[in-house]
């Protein structure tokens, strides 16, 4: 690394609201140098992607204005130049990827398209060479066939695709700054460790500096050079990764470090002590749940008149127990079946063979007493908090709906029932009155949680329940989780591809790769001694806040490129 590229000094946003002004950046100033890599992290609403946003004048509303402070880039500074120069610095100069790459690709225009726009429009290229230029990129950014993938749509790859694709429009504009906004955040965990390192090699080879905003303090313990800490508009505290994460000054960074899973046994937060083990010698109790051979299996593809249609095999001949007041981890990459298996069991996918015993009650022999008994005893929370729950509902009204459909509370008495179940989540009971759009994630996945619970269910399934949620509050979220299967005997199923929490919250762990178990067993055994190659590759992928330990030992089979098994039609019932 060399010089300083990129200079920020004193700089202050603010907003206009009806009681007048009100900051949003406060006062801040940092360096980016040449070849570094910056981690920038924080909450939501820390304002990181804010900060980021203001560089290149990309601020969300036109309330917002800069206050005062300047931005120089290369002795210019980007708070006075003109709107025609900073569009020439917009791609060129300071390139951008984002969190959700469906949101900011064109739906309707081919990946290699979109990535020669940039090329012709910053590099003055005719049509042939823009394509070549792109189709390069394309093989830089990790497509195993970019001259035929040019010519695909953003709906035709997996999320992990669409994010190297987004990085390859970045790049097409060959810009000297990479503010990665939380790219990995929503991606399984192989699939960031191959996104963080294909960033991390394309720095190496074009000399780029990166701002990768984030809440995960072990990717940017193994990816930065230097971490910024962000919090309410300011920045707390800066410096080399290895003495912001050994010798935090913040009480801020100090908990934020405190929380995050993968710290080593001993030095973690209370509320991530393994569960104890059950005590041998007990009686054996009967499964809650028993899947023996389920498969689940959907048709695709072909048409009315052509027909070719195919069955693909979503869940192929899974078996487990589970036993009440147990809390059981399924992990797996996006397409190993995870969710198709959770809806079968609660009866929302149909099932093509097998069986699932709830309680006793087979759900393919007794289906209507089975479903009934399901809805009565068992819950599901779900990833994404907000959509979730109803926008038009109180939180009260949620829970007293719930409640009311249930009839196992007499009206009388569900307005305390209601103020219950939030003193059970942590919620305030002012929250009764409050709608989702005036929450925060972590409040709305408690009432989530609160929803589930008024159902006084047996077994709660949890599918990825906290991946969207920052580092504090996934741990505040997994607490509570943890409190109340301690408390009220609960059995937990909870579908995650972030091991680190898994490996902290459950006893035990279920593998599954392509609809398949391929591994089962107790946590501290599956991660002290991986037998599968499969389960290795995950735990070698888990981000770590020790910034010595290497991003991935070892490449993962990934489940976004390879095919789901494919039947015959006629397999199918």
């Amino acid at each position: 690394m060399s010089g300083t590229l990129l200079s920020v000094r004193d700089l202050t946003l603010t907003v206009q609201g009806e009681g007048g002004p009100r900051t949003l950046i406060d006062n801040v100033a940092f360096d980016l140098r040449e070849g570094e890599i910056l981690g920038l992290v924080g909450e939501s609403g820390s304002g990181k992607s804010l900060l980021c946003r203001s560089l290149v004048r990309l601020l969300p509303s036109l309330l917002i204005r800069m206050e005062s402070g300047a931005i120089h880039l290369q002795g210019r500074d980007l708070a006075t130049i003109s709107d025609a120069e900073m569009l020439k610095v917009r791609g060129g100069e300071i390139g951008m990827i984002f969190q959700n790459p469906t949101s900011h690709l064109d739906p309707v225009m081919r990946i290699g398209d979109q990535i020669a726009e940039g090329i012709r429009y910053h590099q003055r290229l005719g049509a042939g060479p823009a394509r070549a230029a792109a189709v390069e990129i394309l093989a830089q950014v990790g497509f195993p066939d970019p001259k035929r993938q040019y010519d695909s749509y953003p709906h035709e790859f997996s999320g992990g695709m669409r994010q190297r694709a987004m990085i390859g429009v970045a790049l097409s504009c060959d810009p000297k700054i990479l503010i990665a906004d939380e790219p990995t955040t929503a991606l399984d965990v192989t699939i960031q460790a191959q996104i963080l390192t294909l960033l991390m090699d394309i720095r190496d080879k074009r000399g780029l500096s990166i701002i990768l905003i984030t809440h995960d303090l072990g990717i940017v313990a193994q990816t930065c050079d230097r971490i910024a800490v962000m919090r309410a508009g300011r920045l707390l505290e800066q410096g080399p990764k290895r003495q912001i994460l050994s010798n935090p000054k913040d009480p801020y960074t100090i908990n934020l470090i405190s929380s995050h899973p993968s710290m080593p046994e001993g030095t973690a937060a209370a509320m991530f002590v393994p569960a104890e083990a059950p005590v041998a010698g007990l009686p054996r109790v009967k499964p809650l749940l028993e899947i023996d051979d389920l498969h689940v299996r959907f048709r695709t593809g072909g048409s009315l008149f052509k027909g070719g249609a195919k069955t693909i095999s979503a869940v192929a001949g899974v078996s487990l127990q589970v036993m009440p007041g147990e809390t059981v981890g399924i992990v797996g990459e996006s397409g190993s079946g995870k969710s198709t298996l959770a809806r079968a069991i609660l009866g929302l996918n149909e099932i093509s063979s097998g069986h699932v015993s709830f309680d006793g009650v087979d759900l393919a022999q007794q289906r209507g007493a089975g479903l009934a008994k399901l809805r009565r005893e068992a819950a599901m929370v779900f990833q994404d908090p907000y959509n979730a729950l109803n926008p038009r509902l109180t939180i009260g009204q949620t829970l007293a709906e719930v409640l009311k459909v249930q009839g196992k509370c007499p009206p009388s008495a569900i307005r305390a029932r209601v103020e219950e179940l939030l003193d059970l989540v942590g919620l305030e009971r002012e929250f009764a009155t409050r709608k989702p759009r005036s929450m925060s994630g972590g409040q709305c996945q408690r009432a989530g949680i609160a929803r589930a619970l008024a159902v006084d269910p047996k077994l709660i399934i949890a599918d990825e329940c906290v991946a969207a949620l920052d580092v504090t509050i996934q741990a505040q979220i997994i607490a509570l989780f943890r409190q109340l299967t301690e408390t009220m005997n609960l059995t937990l199923l909870f579908i995650a591809h972030d091991l680190a929490i898994v490996r902290n919250l459950c006893e035990r762990v279920i593998v599954m790769y392509r609809g398949e178990i391929v591994e089962q067993g107790r946590s501290e055994e599956i991660f002290a001694r991986p037998q599968h190659a499969y389960t290795a590759a995950l735990i070698a992928a888990i981000p770590d806040i020790d910034p010595d330990r290497p991003l991935l030992s070892r490449p993962a089979p990934r489940c976004d490129l390879l095919p789901m098994p494919v039947l015959p039609a006629e397999t199918m019932p």
